[in-house]
């Protein structure tokens, strides 16, 4: 930990690719989903223009940016704290001129904002309906979690408006939600691609799942091998497949 700042309630770190993140000690930490997703998106064979629905800290388009993943990234939040905060993150990692932050729904997401069409699309969209599960004591929490401000086919929708014919759409999201994904992803005329599922270990059930979606493609869906992130119940270390992506390397790409 570089520094804490108790008055604003902000933790200063530094994690993965030697990014120098800043955090709300009471908000949603940069975890496994951010890592899994930036790993799942392939390497760029040139420039990207790319867009992140519900930037939160701003660490996957820090990570899209530091591995040269995208040229260039628009960040959508709706929360004012944390829209400030993905600012705050591109200005210590020396990336605010790749980086412009909109505070706004994305339900209002528009090309117009990022100079035309965009070539990729990622979002951590929230996993939950609006009245599931225990809500959390803290309302940005809620926001981030559940399907307060858009729910899943709005986020597939809004990717859909900024995503160029032949655009990808990245996203992390809960297996149990996946029929819910692919009605949302077909509505937006978005077509499965690719299809990750990701286990605590081997005899556990899938708990995340990697999609690559597009826009204008045809019919065509590849299931990759299930990622494993460690070889057993007990197993301490990680799985060469998580080990790998700790390390910033891509998975599953082809060729």
């Amino acid at each position: 930990m570089l520094s804490a700042d108790p008055k604003n309630e902000t933790t200063t770190d530094r994690v993965n690719d030697d990014l120098i993140l800043t955090q709300r000690s009471r908000g949603l930490k940069f975890g496994t989903d951010a890592l899994l997703l930036a790993s799942f998106v392939p390497a760029a064979r040139r420039p990207l223009a790319a867009a992140e629905l519900g930037s939160g800290t701003g660490i996957l388009s820090l990570l899209l940016l530091s591995r040269n993943k995208a040229e260039r990234v628009f960040c959508y939040e709706v929360q004012p704290a944390y829209a400030a905060l993905t600012e705050e993150n591109a200005e210590k990692n020396g990336l605010s001129d790749r980086m412009r932050v909109f505070c706004r729904d994305i339900r209002d997401a528009s090309p117009a904002d990022c100079g035309g069409e965009l070539d990729l699309v990622v979002s951590n969209p929230p996993y939950l309906a609006a009245g599931a599960g225990l809500p959390s004591s803290a309302d940005e929490k809620n926001i981030a979690r559940r399907e307060i401000c858009g729910g899943i086919g709005d986020f597939c929708a809004a990717a859909a408006r900024l995503l160029r014919t032949g655009g990808s759409f990245f996203l992390v999201y809960r297996p149990e939600r996946l029929a819910a994904l692919f009605g949302a992803l077909d509505a937006a005329s978005l077509s499965p691609k690719k299809l990750t599922l990701v286990s605590e270990h081997p005899s556990a059930a899938p708990s995340l799942l990697l999609m690559e979606a597009k826009k204008g493609a045809g019919e065509g869906l590849e299931i990759t091998r299930p990622l494993f992130l460690r070889d057993g119940p007990d197993a301490d270390a990680y799985s060469a497949d998580a080990a790998a992506i700790y390390e910033g390397k891509t998975i599953f790409e082809k060729g």
